[in-house]
């Protein structure tokens, strides 16, 4: 059984391009330190990077100020303002008759 297969995926998708030699170079000798196949150290490599970078953008980070705010927030919660009990109010005539 290939390790494709068993990891249960099958590649059907390609993606295509093209290095500089000193980075092809570099690429294999890191996958052969690895005793790996080119392919699926690149594979790997790549959708490492992929899900690291999809993390940095989808995570919140907040400074200590703005954590203290709306930690306040949770615990103490504003007063509705007028403008939000109206807004309230409208949605419940138009939704829940």
């Amino acid at each position: 059984m290939t390790t494709t297969a068993k990891r249960g995926r099958i590649r059907s998708e390609r993606l295509g391009f093209r290095v500089d030699e000193p980075t092809k170079v570099l690429i294999e000798r890191a996958a052969q330190l690895e005793r790996r196949k080119l392919t699926d150290f690149c594979m790997t490599a790549l959708s490492e990077a992929a899900r690291r970078t999809i993390a940095g953008h989808e995570t919140i980070v907040l400074s200590d100020r703005d954590r203290a705010v709306f930690f306040d927030a949770l615990v103490s919660p504003p007063q509705p303002s007028e403008r939000l009990r109206r807004a309230f109010a409208a949605h419940k005539r138009r939704i829940a008759p």
